[in-house]
């Protein structure tokens, strides 16, 4: 199987399109998904008989999407392009797969084939934009002091946290493994995966959750970079 940058690289620009009405996955983040309605089962088959290439996209929240689920209702412009590192086939033809982010995808357009039951998109890769070393260095020190005191230091997700800090993950994969895992409102995990500059998401991720010095947040004790 392909690794991660070798998939991105290779990309072709059409995407398999996998719409959920809550969940937005972000590059870095393994997702675990399970596969049981007959297009998004032949969407798995063909995947994973080529690019192994999945992209989740978003729902359009303020769209009627439920009266239209079935056929094509609205999604968001920006996807995550992701790869099946696992997968199960159930005797049933339902699948698990655990699907690994990628990168970001902005959606152009989609493309009609009628041989599938699922829907497919041409896709532009948007590709991270890191700020100077300098500046990373203070916005990484100010998202850690905003971030930890809103835990539990004896808990298990502070130290992981801790972890992800002290790491050389770079800022944009920090900024996503936070967008993901953090319980921020629907409509800004989206944004922030729209958004490739990794400066601009730092300071939202901040002023979402009250930036240092102020009034802690209560946030879940459970948080897992995966």
């Amino acid at each position: 199987m392909r690794d991660d940058r070798t998939a991105v690289e290779t990309f072709s620009g059409v995407a398999r399109l996998f719409p959920l009405p809550n969940l937005v996955l972000f590059p870095h983040v393994d997702q675990g998904l399970h596969i049981f309605e007959p297009r998004y089962r032949q969407m798995t088959a063909e995947a994973l008989a080529g690019d192994q290439l999945i992209a989740l996209v978003l729902l359009k929240p303020d769209e009627d999407w439920e009266t239209d689920y079935d056929g094509r209702p609205v999604v968001e412009s920006t996807a995550c392009l992701g790869r099946i590192t696992s997968s199960e086939q159930l005797p049933d033809g339902r699948y698990n797969l655990k699907l690994r982010g990628l990168t970001r995808l902005r959606l152009v357009e989609e493309i009609p084939d009628p041989d599938k039951l699922f829907r497919l998109a041409r896709g532009e890769v948007l590709a991270d934009r890191p700020p100077p070393p300098a500046e990373a260095v203070a916005l990484r020190r100010e998202l850690r002091e905003a971030v930890l005191p809103r835990f539990d230091p004896t808990g298990p997700a502070y130290h992981q946290l801790t972890a992800l800090f002290d790491s050389d993950t770079p800022l944009g994969a920090v900024c996503d493994l936070l967008g993901y895992g953090l319980p921020l409102p629907l409509g800004l995990k989206q944004q922030l995966l729209s958004e490739p500059d990794a400066s601009i998401r730092t300071r939202w991720i901040i002023d979402a959750i009250g930036g240092p010095g102020r009034k802690s947040r209560a946030f879940p004790p459970s948080f897992s970079p995966n």
